[in-house]
C-alpha cells in the first residue's frame, strides 16, 4: 500500500494529531471546524498577543476533537525573521500510561 499502517495507540494518536495541525479549518468538507489552522497563521504578523491567542485555539480544539488526550505542554517557538513557527507538545494517552510528545515547524 501507499500509506505505512499504524498498529500502536501511540502512533496512531502521533499520526491524527499530525494530521489535526496540518489541516486548516474549512478544509474538510463535512467537518469544517477540524483543524489546527497553524499555515494560515503563518501569513499573519507575529506577536505574543497572537501566539497567546492561537494556544488558546489550540488547547480548546485539542480537547473537542481528542478527548482522549491530556495536553501536558504545548509551546509555540517563533522565528519572526524566517515567518516560521514550531510547535512542541507533550500530551498523555488517557488511560493508558503513555506519554508522547510531538514537534512539528512550519514555515
Amino acid at each position: 500500500g501507499v500509506f505505512t499502517t499504524t498498529y500502536t495507540t501511540q502512533k496512531a494518536t502521533q499520526s491524527n494529531l499530525i494530521n489535526f495541525f496540518l489541516t486548516n479549518t474549512n478544509e474538510r468538507y463535512l467537518n469544517p471546524t477540524f483543524g489546527g489552522n497553524i499555515r494560515n497563521f503563518i501569513f499573519e504578523q507575529i506577536s505574543n498577543d497572537n501566539i497567546e491567542g492561537l494556544k488558546e485555539d489550540l488547547n480548546s480544539l485539542i480537547e473537542i476533537y481528542f478527548p482522549n488526550i491530556q495536553v501536558k505542554e504545548l509551546n509555540i517557538l517563533t522565528n519572526p525573521d524566517t515567518n516560521s513557527i514550531n510547535v512542541e507538545m507533550t500530551y498523555n494517552i488517557i488511560n493508558t500510561g503513555i506519554t508522547d510528545e510531538l514537534q512539528l515547524e512550519f514555515n
